[in-house]
Formats: structure tokens, sequence, C-alpha cells
């Protein structure tokens, strides 16, 4: 099996769901992610330019290596259409040998 250490999961928000596919597909297609799953309709909550605001948003959870993280976050910052995308990596402590193979295996 492949290190676990070696992938990741990257949480993106997006405006709506229309987005999130792009931004999902794109990522697909330049192989930086093996899988995006798009949660709908979650309700944001957050600090903006000194006030609090709120909003209705889609999660990305995209799969990936280590080593395509950084290929990730430029393109999701180059395509994202907020001004200030929320782009967070989250180490994987472990996995089962299928997925994970699998995983490194559909980025390359």
């Amino acid at each position: 099996m492949k290190n676990p250490s070696k992938f990741a999961l990257v949480l993106v928000t997006a405006p709506d769901l229309k987005t999130a596919r792009q931004l999902a597909r794109a990522a697909l297609e330049a192989k930086v992610i093996a899988c995006a799953n798009l949660v709908p309709a979650i309700e944001s909550h957050y600090w903006w330019q000194n006030q609090i605001e709120r909003g209705r948003e889609v999660l990305l959870v995209l799969k990936t290596t280590r080593a395509r993280v950084r290929a990730l976050k430029a393109l999701v910052l180059t395509l994202h259409p907020y001004e200030t995308p929320e782009f967070v990596v989250l180490p994987i402590a472990g996995g089962s040998k299928a997925y994970l193979d699998w995983v490194a295996a559909a980025v390359g």
C-alpha cells in the first residue's frame, strides 16, 4: 500500500453547484484530483471585511496526493470566482490499500 501520508483531502467552498461542478471537472481533467465530492446547500457563517456574513455554498471534498496539491491550488485560485477562496489541505492518516492505490494511479 502507498504511504497514507502521501495523500490529502482538500476542502474548497464554491458559491453554487454550477461553479463547484466546473472546478471539479477542471481538476479532474488536469489530473490533479482522483475524485470530487460535492456537498450542496451548506450554510457558511464567516468574517468578511470586518462583518459577520452568512451565505449558501457548495463544499467540494477533493481527493489527491500531496505531490499534486500545489498544482490543484494553482488551478483553484485561477478559476475560482471568490476574491479569497477556501483552500484547506487535510493530511490522510490512513485508508484502504485499494482506494489509496486508485487515488495514486488516477492522478499519475
